[in-house]
């Protein structure tokens, strides 16, 4: 008996028109306040409103990188005074003799005899003396001549450069995987709203059972208490034997350890509930809604009367949504093969500049790329994108299988949970007239101590079932509902 009672406060969870407000003594919720409340302040929904928000900068991001990119910088350079020389003559030293002038000279000469006939004069020794006109004794002799320099002073230069993507089909295809990224958060949000409201329902169900089983027990213990002082003052006047009072302690005794094994698990179940909504460890809770009344409101023979549609399934969606990114990866991977077009412009604003200084203010252009060949690497990514793409569709189609075979099973357990359900309000109708009617037999001296503890612990045992059933009931009407996309309705 002690057993089957713990095991109705340790059941595990799994997984504002309404009443919520706060007082000093703490937060006073009714269910849907309670709901209410998780969905604002359950920190692994903050988590993931977060990550909603991410996505939509991600899809930002995909969108700027094909709109105009501007940057400036400034640079300044210093050379430390340095001077650039340039030469034009060979490093060896030369020196020409007397013959060897002349010898040019009369190569030129003859080179350059003209043609009087055409009108062209030829060149003559005063032509070389006026010219410098040594052919290649000129060259060297123009080498032999100090080196020119060029005084590099500091450089400083403001640029701005802007940048622009003409045609990128990647580029097309990454906003709209970008697009379905923020789907899939959008979703998995919603799926998180989904767990948080079948962990607060489940979370307040069990905090009122826990507490409606420990009344039980509270109200049994008194009426033991009563039958142990009957039964002792009936030992005291001759009427009872003493085993019949020990009888009677030893439950008595079984019952408090029961009752307070409850209470702690009681606060265990409200420490569950406030790490559900959000709350501290220390802040006091106090629920609104009944039991029985929240039990009645419950439209279970409707449910198990609606058809599944496995499209509104959460974790369906994800699922095909995921596939839908995995074929604009495999567009992705084909338009590897296709051209990059970009263009671009500098400006160039010298602040301070040096005597040697070949950068334009003006700079413009456009970049092509075009895939010619890769050694089948494209060719190997696009295939593994396709299969990823496929591998995909048929997951999707798995997880439909499989949903339509969950609804199967739950709508099963429900109505079996139902059913068993029923029976166990009537065992504790019955259990309960047994036990009275034993208390009776007992004071009249026409049943023993033991058949009034036995009859006690199969009505503790009855409550203890019919609680569970309620439980089960609830806890199989409120996954199915979830399945079916239906939780909004609570």
């Amino acid at each position: 008996m002690k057993k089957k009672i713990c095991t109705i406060a340790l059941v595990t969870l799994t997984g504002i028109s309404s009443f919520a407000q706060e007082e000093d003594s703490g937060l006073v919720l009714d269910l849907q306040g309670a709901i209410s409340y998780a969905i604002e302040n359950n920190k692994n929904l903050k988590n993931a409103r977060q990550e909603l928000t991410k996505s939509d900068k991600g899809v930002w991001e995909a969108i700027s990188q094909g709109l105009p990119q501007v940057d400036a910088t400034l640079d300044y350079m210093t050379y430390f005074n340095y001077e650039l020389e340039f030469s034009f003559g060979p490093d060896e030293d030369f020196t020409f003799s007397q013959d060897q002038f002349n010898e040019a000279a009369a190569q030129t000469l003859t080179e350059f005899s003209g043609n009087p006939a055409a009108g062209i004069n030829p060149v003559t020794q005063q032509d070389l003396y006026n010219h410098n006109a040594g052919t290649y004794y000129e060259g060297v002799l123009q080498g032999m001549m100090p080196p020119s320099t060029i005084l590099m002073s500091d450089q400083m230069t403001a640029k701005m450069q802007v940048g622009q993507l003409v045609f990128s089909g990647q580029y097309i295809v990454g906003i709209q995987t970008a697009k379905l990224a923020r789907s899939i958060s959008q979703q998995s949000l919603d799926n998180s709203e989904a767990n948080t409201k079948e962990a607060v329902v489940n979370a307040y169900y069990l905090v009122l059972i826990s507490e409606q089983s420990l009344q039980i027990v509270e109200k049994n213990l008194e009426n033991l208490n009563d039958i142990l002082e009957q039964t002792i003052k009936m030992y005291e006047t001759g009427m009872a034997e003493a085993v019949d009072a020990d009888q009677f302690q030893v439950n008595v005794n079984q019952l408090r350890n029961s009752k307070r094994a409850m209470e702690r698990n009681l606060e265990m179940n409200y420490n569950m509930l406030r790490l559900t909504l959000g709350l501290p460890a220390d802040t006091e809770i106090t629920l609104t809604d009944n039991l029985n009344d929240l039990f009645g409101k419950s439209e279970t023979m409707e449910i198990l009367m609606k058809d599944f549609n496995k499209a509104s399934n959460i974790s369906y969606q994800i699922m095909n949504t995921q596939a839908d990114i995995s074929e604009k990866m495999w567009g992705m991977e084909k338009w590897n093969y296709g051209p990059t077009l970009s263009a671009f412009y500098n400006y160039n604003f010298k602040l301070k500049t040096t005597g040697f200084d070949m950068t334009p203010e003006h700079l413009a252009g456009f970049a092509l790329n075009v895939p010619i060949f890769s050694s089948g690497l494209r060719s190997a990514k696009t295939t593994q994108a396709r299969i990823d793409y496929e591998i995909a569709e048929r997951n999707a189609e798995i997880l439909g299988d499989q949903l339509e075979l969950q609804n199967s099973q739950l709508k099963y357990n429900l109505q079996s949970s139902l059913e068993n359900y029923l029976t166990q309000q009537e065992n504790v109708e019955v259990a309960e007239r047994v036990l009275e009617s034993y208390k009776r037999k007992y004071q009249q001296g026409m049943a023993s101590s033991l058949d009034v503890t036995q009859a006690n612990s199969n009505y503790l045992e009855a409550e203890s079932s019919f609680l569970s059933s309620m439980f089960e009931v609830m806890n199989a009407k409120i996954q199915l509902e979830k399945l079916m996309n239906n939780l909004s309705t609570l």
